[in-house]
């Protein structure tokens, strides 16, 4: 028997905290309604999305799939579960993503998700945890960070558009 020189998977842990100046309850909510979700997590520029469901509650699914810029790039897909949500305080998840290919899904990581939502003075400090095996590529560790990290900052324009 050969070993296999290449680790299949690479796990990575990251913590991503963001401070807004809004309630602990306008952050929760920001994340709870479906529309809002939408704005901030999914619609930018430059991106199409194909397919959007999003039912916030335990047990309930996020599922959409998406595509960046012009049609020659990939269409990506992400598929979560609610597993744990505490009204103003906490949002738990599981999810993968990857991309849409003829032959079918490639997953290209598996991940736990933890959103804390904690009072700051007048504000609140959100706390993104994410543990997750990356099935492609070590790097996407550092690239799903910084994807996270753009998020929260669609957070804070989709609070200051909608105070």
């Amino acid at each position: 028997m050969t070993a296999n020189p290449q680790p299949s998977v690479a796990h990575g842990t990251f913590t991503v905290e963001r401070r807004y100046d809004a309630s602990p309850a306008r952050v929760f909510a920001a994340h709870a309604d479906p529309v809002a979700f939408r704005r901030w997590f999914a619609e930018g520029e430059e991106w199409t999305i194909h397919h959007w469901e999003h039912d916030f509650r335990v047990g309930g699914r996020l599922s959409g799939s998406f595509r960046f810029g012009d049609e020659g790039n990939d269409t990506w897909f992400n598929e979560a579960e609610y597993l744990d949500i505490v009204e103003n305080s906490r949002i738990v998840f599981s999810y993968v993503m990857g991309r849409e290919h003829p032959v079918g899904r490639i997953r290209n990581s598996a991940s736990l998700a933890t959103t804390e939502i904690v009072p700051d003075g007048a504000g609140t400090r959100l706390i993104y945890t994410e543990q997750g095996a990356f099935l492609e590529n070590a790097g996407d560790i550092r690239l799903r960070e910084q994807g996270c990290t753009e998020l929260f900052e669609a957070l804070a324009r989709e609070l200051e558009a909608h105070a």
